[in-house]
């Protein structure tokens, strides 16, 4: 509320001698040379009436304290004390009203000043609070960083050790798949070099055709490359499917280990920043929780899975390859021995072969021995018949001579008797003879035959060792070397 009667419009009632307020002498000088102003309203300049005042101030009486000090010690320098107004001197305020006025003016100032100060010192002390706050939080949110930093590098050099470690069980891996490969691809040709021995004695005649033992631990062997084939082949599935998870393992180590490396290189470079460092700003709302951000725990607890998993596929994967190395040479040995098997069955075979062969081959010697003295015999025995002709004819030519004698002279006398009995005789012998020649034709017809099955049959065992000896040992003179068959060259 501003007060009538200010200085400001004290001033126009008298004339400006200076911008600056008179000396006490003066103003006291002034106020006896100063003519008073005809005013219609002679209480409107002077507001240190009551009634003025009461007006003025919605009718409610001052109190001291109300009244500014500085503005109620000028109305009463400035105000022109006039006769008139003498009525108004028992209005004015008492000696204990100055002093208690004065002293509340010293309560109020002393307690602002105090207020002032506690606050001043209440701010230096909050000041000081806050930027040792700062300083300390600062301070701890550095080491915070500075403790990431620690464990980004130690997760990071964990994951580069088991990258290396992973690379090297991947390499060991690719090493032992090509091995297998190339076993499995030595395989066929002891694999063909059986059929073919099969598809060759096939070509055996007769007899020889027969489900030996050669041809049981052909068929034998047949099916241990075939077994040991499917059993590489699965075993290589596998290898291509460990080599995929190894990779992928691998790529996943990796990201990481790339994401680490960013991050890392991230907080150390806020590690380093300081209060006096380029490119600090505000970013408004960046404290805001993002709740998509991971945690500590699932941090460390998603790499330490990433390790896991790839130490589990390393374990699988060096079992593998054990597996893999037990089954090159278990396969090697299977191959090796039934490879043995089957040429200690040739072997056999042929000596028996040959056995028979000599034996038959002695047998036809015998036999065409035998022809040959049967043949001389039937020669003889015909010649023998021949050589009995002349004598019948004599006998019969004389018993028919004999029949010309005359009347009782045909008589049946002991020549006559002699004579039926040579014929008899004769004929008997030619009869015996050519029985005899029959049986010896006979005989040489059935040697003939078993010189023909022998014959027959030394055509069979020679093919038969032909197709053993030649045929089949042949091939089977080359085999692969174990090295070779566990895939090392």
């Amino acid at each position: 509320m501003e007060l009538l009667g200010s200085t400001q419009i004290a001033t126009y009632t008298r004339p400006k001698t200076s911008h600056f307020l008179p000396a006490i002498s003066t103003m006291a000088s002034s106020y006896r040379s100063h003519q008073p102003l005809s005013t219609s309203n002679p209480n409107a300049n002077m507001p240190w009436r009551t009634d003025t005042y009461y007006r003025a101030g919605s009718g409610i009486p001052p109190s001291l304290s109300s009244i500014p000090r500085d503005a109620l010690d000028l109305v009463r320098a400035k105000t022109t004390l006039f006769p008139s107004n003498r009525a108004a001197l028992s209005a004015r305020y008492m000696p204990d009203d100055w002093h208690k006025s004065n002293q509340s003016h010293y309560r109020e100032s002393e307690s602002s000043r105090n207020s002032a100060e506690r606050l001043r010192r209440d701010t230096v002390r909050l000041m000081q609070d806050k930027d040792h706050l700062t300083r300390r939080s600062q301070e701890t949110t550095s080491r915070n960083l500075g403790e990431r930093l620690n464990d980004i590098s130690f997760w990071r050099s964990e994951l580069s050790h088991e990258v290396n470690n992973m690379v090297t069980e991947i390499a060991a891996l690719t090493e032992v798949k090509r091995r297998l490969e190339r076993a499995l691809a030595e395989t066929e040709s002891p694999l063909q070099v059986a059929q073919e021995c099969l598809y060759h004695r096939e070509k055996r005649m007769s007899i020889d055709l027969v489900h030996d033992d050669v041809e049981k631990d052909l068929i034998k062997e047949v099916e241990v490359i075939k077994s040991c084939q499917e059993r590489m082949r699965r075993h290589l599935d596998r290898a291509v499917a460990q080599l995929a998870s190894n990779r992928a393992a691998q790529h996943e180590l990796e990201r990481d280990v790339n994401d680490k490396v960013t991050a890392q290189r991230i907080d150390d470079r806020c590690h380093h920043l300081r209060n006096t460092s380029d490119g600090i700003s505000y970013y408004r709302g960046i404290d805001r929780l993002d709740p998509s951000l991971s945690l500590p725990d699932t941090w460390s607890k998603f790499t330490d899975d990433n390790i896991l998993h790839s130490q589990s596929e390393r374990a699988a994967s060096h079992k593998l390859r054990d597996d893999i190395e037990v089954l090159l040479n278990t396969t090697s040995n299977e191959m090796w021995k039934q490879f043995n098997a089957v040429n200690m069955a040739f072997t056999s075979r042929l000596s028996e072969t040959a056995d028979a062969k000599n034996s038959l081959q002695t047998h036809l010697a015998k036999t065409l021995q035998e022809i040959f003295q049967t043949e001389t015999l039937i020669e003889s025995l015909k010649r023998a018949i021949r050589d009995k002709e002349a004598p019948l004819k004599v006998a019969q030519t004389r018993l028919e001579e004999r029949t010309r004698r005359p009347n009782v002279e045909l008589c049946r006398d002991y020549p006559h008797h002699r004579l039926v009995s040579e014929v008899r005789e004769i004929e008997d012998t030619i009869h015996c003879l050519r029985e005899r020649l029959m049986e010896a034709e006979g005989t040489l017809q059935t040697l003939v035959k078993a010189k023909v099955s022998l014959e027959h049959d030394l055509s069979i065992k020679a093919n038969s060792l032909f197709l053993d000896q030649e045929k089949c040992m042949s091939m089977r003179k080359t085999f692969p070397s174990t090295p070779r068959l566990v895939g090392y060259s």
